[in-house]
């Protein structure tokens, strides 16, 4: 079964991404498409990158970059659960993905957004020109989450009918694009 990578994006007290994230993550479980996995990056805690060498070379010096390499490499897709902060992804999720480079290439991304009005919808065009740099598929099939505060009741997230739907057609197109991709991951992955 392929592992799908779900990644909480964010990092601040009293954030709202974890109710977010363990909502996705039950549903990716029984989606049933997916051996489902998590990264928070607040437990990570990756400092601001601080390799001395460019990624590309995958020639990584510090415990944490090989820790979070090692994580993203045994990936075949991944989902990142992300706030719209300013109009954009969160300072943690770009340092997260500008750590690594051959780890996140040929895999479909699918995008959990969550914020007030646009529903973190501005936040997923942004990441979108950074993982297709990363050589990622994003899928076009998302999860928006406008004014998330009101789905969350005591510390969980209470999903509507189409936040339900919308994971599930995200899902589903991101296994149709995890296999199409397969071949192509095959010849980069580590041996």
């Amino acid at each position: 079964m392929p592992t799908l990578l779900v990644i909480i994006a964010s990092t601040r007290p009293g954030r709202v991404g974890l109710p977010v994230g363990r909502w996705f993550q039950q549903f990716a479980r029984q989606h049933g498409a997916f051996d489902v996995r998590v990264a928070d990056l607040l437990e990570l805690n990756l400092p601001m990158m601080d390799e001395p060498k460019h990624p590309r070379f995958g020639d990584y010096q510090n415990p944490h970059t090989k820790q979070w390499s090692q994580i993203v490499d045994a990936a075949d897709a991944v989902v990142l659960v992300m706030p719209e902060y300013n109009y954009a992804m969160t300072a943690p999720l770009k340092n997260a993905l500008d750590y690594l480079s051959r780890e996140w290439q040929y895999k479909p991304v699918g995008l959990v957004s969550y914020g007030g009005a646009s529903g973190g919808l501005r936040a997923q065009q942004m990441v979108k020109l950074v993982v297709t740099t990363l050589k990622m598929m994003p899928v076009p099939e998302s999860v928006s989450i406008p004014f998330v505060a009101n789905y969350i009741k005591e510390g969980a997230l209470e999903p509507t009918d189409f936040m339900i739907q919308s994971a599930q057609a995200m899902l589903d197109e991101m296994a149709r694009w995890e296999e199409a991709l397969r071949s192509l991951r095959a010849s980069t992955r580590h041996s």
